[in-house]
């Protein structure tokens, strides 16, 4: 029998992924002026903040038949090899966020690390992730940098499984990825090219037992196209068996990254046919 009946896992429910309105964002104000927002998301998800209100109703609906939660947390630091203080323009330049850069541009002195030092370990990241076929290397805007308001969670997303571990008396879990500044890593199970000199990038075999240890793994978070997307593939990767029903994908609390719309219809039709339940918040209930 497993540990816990039902387990949610929240993928990056975070501030910097959400497109929230101005009312959720921290202000400032002087004496007779209107507030004015002094953060904003640095890559927002359209359609994430409704995501994540969806998401807070369902655990709040669902509390008492919730064993366990788990949150992912996207954690940076602004040297990291796809934000823009790693790399320069082959003449010095800076290079602007969502740009892709691929290992024959950097032979060819498109783009360099900007220590120069770093170009071997780049080039063999850039080989090996570009040979898995799984993504081309995306300079993102820096976010989810560790200790800053972006890198927070969803203030009710926040307040639902706060509610929900004073109520149950349980903690929810939270798993930290990216802090390896030479490695991506969208998914909570692995990075994407695992750093040999670093465990923490490899295969997370705790939490994949955890996951597994359950009657149901209902899943949901930012954003469908990338972290959503890696985690949930790697889990299925990695199941134990080839009986995917337990897994329950919420598709009214995740969004694709503009641009990347393909990439969650595929992922969600791959899911669907291996027999992963692809539901509805409002629709699922447990």
């Amino acid at each position: 029998m497993s540990t816990h009946r039902t387990q949610l896992l929240i993928i990056d429910p975070q501030n910097d992924f959400c497109d929230l309105p101005d009312n959720w964002l921290p202000a400032y104000s002087h004496p007779g002026q209107h507030p004015e927002p002094v953060q904003a998301p640095v890559l927002p998800v359209a359609g994430a903040h409704e995501d994540m209100l969806r998401l807070a109703d369902w655990i709040s609906a669902n509390a008492a038949r919730i064993d366990q939660i788990t949150v992912t947390l996207d954690s940076h630091q602004s040297y990291d090899i796809a934000h823009p203080a790693f790399w320069q323009q082959g003449n010095g330049t800076a290079v602007n966020p969502f740009t892709q850069i691929t290992a024959a541009q950097v032979r060819a002195g498109e783009f360099a690390p900007r220590n120069r030092e770093e170009l071997a370990r780049a080039l063999a990241y850039l080989d090996q992730l570009e040979a898995q076929g799984s993504y081309t290397l995306m300079v993102w805007p820096m976010h989810c940098e560790i200790g800053s308001w972006g890198y927070g969670v969803h203030a009710a997303v926040l307040k639902a499984y706060r509610n929900w571990e004073e109520s149950q008396l349980r903690a929810a879990r939270h798993v930290f990825k990216g802090m390896n500044p030479f490695t991506e890593h969208y998914s909570a199970i692995r990075a994407e090219v695992p750093d040999p000199q670093d465990p923490e990038t490899g295969l997370n075999t705790a939490l994949l037992a955890q996951l597994r240890d359950c009657s149901q793994l209902v899943i949901a978070g930012e954003a469908s196209s990338h972290c959503v997307r890696a985690t949930t593939e790697h889990i299925v990767e990695n199941w134990g068996s080839h009986d995917f029903s337990r897994i329950v994908l919420l598709t009214d609390c995740m969004s694709p990254v503009g641009g990347f719309e393909s990439a969650h219809t595929d992922f969600l039709q791959r899911m669907q046919a291996i027999g992963v339940r692809c539901e509805t918040s409002a629709r699922f209930g447990l």
